[in-house]
């Protein structure tokens, strides 16, 4: 007659679990689940132990995803296996888990594994052949309840590589920014402070706000854009709605924000007496001392028009970086044209013609021009040449002309007086 039993787990047996997950490592056995992730599907899913008097002496611990259930972890303190307790373990959470008409229940085990007989002992099959692949998504399912509240999201992981061209700026971004956060225990090491709040200028156009998405992309943080005119409608006002949005942002363990157009509430202060706007600018100038003391987290302000910037905005101590993101060059404007023109026409078109027109083109202005061109095309070949739907190259697709025509018609974002204070911004303004 055995002298222990199973029921169901209490929050009192924590300290038992973690008994049971020490003496695994002390066999040499690494768990395929974090012990994070154990002890919360505790809690959450199903879990149930095996006790004698009042010691935890085996668990399993199971999680049901729609029509299949997971073993997240099983284990018997070394001195009681062998008396069938992991197999009656197993027996009781898939007890538990059979409401939920579950098809198949599965395990993974660690390869060091070698007390296998609970799940044979269970009509388990080894499964040959199989490997195991996992990643860690950086943002919590608890997190996603707050970050909805604040508008915001996570980004497609692929919008970094997806930024054609623009070497230059990416290979400063990725260096200055993405590295030292990225990288944060090795940044420590060299005494690298991770930036806490930068600033992007350039003219309209020239890809500010798309370069923020890219690189909470790439660090895989959520996104948060604060839209000043929305925060305007808040009862509490502008300055309170801010201020309550950042306390807000606290609350995540990760996240870029973005502030769009920043000039229209840290623009130059002056007069008397002091007008609204600026009991706003003196607000931001608080709050961007306060995030700067929480780690993981990045502020970028994009701006068309940083000479309108408060001085006070822009000093040390607030922003670790001032860059520029200009009009794309030569190389740029050749990836983006080779990203917009479709694969079937492509080699039948003078990228190089395409790329010497569009100087002081914005890129903006270049995709303008390409889908321009595409719908141009298409429209000709469905009205114009009978609705063969074929370009006079014999292709389905827009021809060199059609480009040319929709560049022609193109009216560029960026004038060359504007292009030309941009630059003597990079000389007076720019900290990179």
């Amino acid at each position: 007659m055995s002298n222990w039993r199973i029921r169901d787990f209490h929050s009192s047996d924590l300290d038992g679990i973690l008994h049971l997950w020490e003496s695994l490592k002390a066999d040499g056995v690494e768990p395929v689940y974090a012990l994070s992730e154990v002890l919360a599907s505790c809690e959450k899913d199903h879990a149930v132990v095996a006790v004698q008097g009042d010691q935890v002496v085996g668990a399993a611990v199971g999680r049901a995803a729609h029509d299949q259930g997971w073993i997240v972890f099983l284990a018997t303190l070394t001195e009681f296996r062998g008396r069938g307790i992991g197999t009656s373990l197993l027996s009781a959470v898939e007890n538990r888990m059979a409401p939920h008409g579950l098809n198949k229940l599965s395990a993974l085990m660690p390869e060091t594994e070698t007390r296998v007989e609970a799940f044979l002992g269970r009509g388990f099959v080894v499964k040959k052949n199989l490997r195991y692949f996992e990643r860690t998504i950086p943002v919590q399912r608890q997190e996603l309840e707050p970050l909805s509240l604040l508008g915001g999201r996570i980004l497609a992981r692929d919008l970094w590589e997806n930024v054609a061209g623009m070497r230059r700026e990416k290979e400063l971004l990725e260096r200055r920014l993405v590295l030292p956060l990225a990288e944060a225990d090795l940044a420590d090491e060299y005494g690298v402070v991770p930036p806490r709040a930068v600033v992007l200028f350039g003219p309209p156009g020239t890809g500010k706000t798309t370069f923020a998405k890219a690189i909470a992309s790439r660090l895989e943080w959520p996104f948060v854009e604060v839209f000043p005119s929305r925060l305007a409608a808040d009862p509490k006002g502008l300055a309170g709605a801010l201020r309550e949005t950042f306390l807000e942002i606290a609350e995540l363990e990760h996240a870029v924000v973005f502030i769009d157009e920043v000039e229209e509430i840290a623009s130059q202060r002056a007069g008397d007496p002091p007008s609204p706007l600026q009991g706003v600018t003196n607000e931001l100038l608080k709050i961007i001392p306060a995030f700067r003391e929480q780690p993981g987290r990045l502020l970028v302000c994009a701006t068309n028009f940083i000479r309108a910037l408060d001085t006070a905005f822009l000093r040390h101590g607030r922003f670790d970086y001032v860059i520029p993101i200009g009009l794309p060059d030569v190389h740029a404007r050749e990836a983006m044209w080779q990203r917009f023109i479709p694969a079937t026409v492509m080699d039948s078109v003078d990228i190089a013609q395409l790329v010497e027109r569009t100087e002081g083109f914005s890129p903006a202005d270049i995709e303008f021009a390409a889908r321009s061109a595409s719908q141009r095309a298409l429209e000709k070949a469905v009205y114009d040449d009978g609705g063969s739907g074929l370009a006079p190259n014999g292709r389905k697709g827009p021809v060199t002309q059609d480009y040319l025509d929709s560049i022609s018609d193109t009216r560029t974002t960026v004038s060359a007086e504007v292009h030309q204070d941009f630059l003597e911004d990079i000389d007076v303004l720019g900290r990179v």
